[in-house]
Parts: structure tokens; sequence; C-alpha cells
């Protein structure tokens, strides 16, 4: 795995991840996004110590994004609007993977963790977003 030139000897910033997070989004099929409809996708160092207390997660690079809302599903039309859903990345747990694995790119690695996401999104769990990508790669 080589190093993109941009990054030789820094790490990649938060509007680095968030420029590699944006161009793997439009590198999905046009129907896959247009289903993903009005998500705010954010780019955080890490997680809120709230969030991993609430998911029961000690260390902070134990998670490398997170869908939060109510996903497609179960949304009710006639009843108040939601809070915005949200798909969290986490720079620094994102590139502790990437430095461990080394056999994927970081574009590859955000690409997956974005569609992963954006599967729970779509009401899919872990075990059927693994089974999907089992079955293509």
């Amino acid at each position: 795995m080589s190093e993109p030139a941009a990054f030789v000897g820094k790490a990649p910033s938060l509007d680095d991840l968030a420029a590699m997070a944006e161009a793997a989004f439009l590198t999905l099929p046009a129907g896959f996004r247009k289903l993903t409809g009005d998500v705010v996708f954010r780019v955080d160092d890490f997680p809120a110590d709230e969030v991993l207390d609430e998911l029961g997660i000690e260390d902070p690079f134990g998670l490398t994004g997170l869908y939060q809302g109510v996903h497609i599903g179960h949304r009710d039309s006639f009843g108040p609007a939601p809070q915005p859903s949200m798909i969290f990345l986490y720079r620094r747990p994102i590139l502790d993977e990437w430095a461990e694995r080394g056999e994927v790119t970081l574009e590859e690695l955000v690409t997956h963790v974005l569609v992963h996401e954006i599967g729970h999104h779509m009401g899919l769990s872990d075990a059927d977003i693994d089974a999907i990508e089992a079955s293509v790669g």
C-alpha cells in the first residue's frame, strides 16, 4: 500500500477525510445515493464521550463511524419531523485502523465505513451489511 503523496509525513486532516468521504459518496451508484436522502455527513476526530458511554465502548479507537437517526424504514410521515439523520466518520480511529490493516488504502477504508453507516441509515444490521459485503467482495 502506498501513501498518497499529499500525506507523506503528515496525517490527513479532518478536511482531508471529509473530502475523501465526499469523493467516495460520489462514486456510489446514483440510485444508492438517491436512497440515502438528506443525511448530514460529519467528520470528527473521535466520538463524544457520551456516545461511547451509550454504546458501552471504552476505547475511543473502537468506533470508526456511527449512524444517528431514525432509519428509513421507521420514519412516520404523519408524525413530528425527526431530527436530521447524521453519519459520523471518526478520523483518528479510521487512521489507526488503516495503519494496522496495511492492505487497504485510506480511500478504501473511508468508503467501507461510509457505506456501512449508510447501510444502518437504510435499516440494515451489522450482520446484514457484512453479508452484503461478503457477497460482493
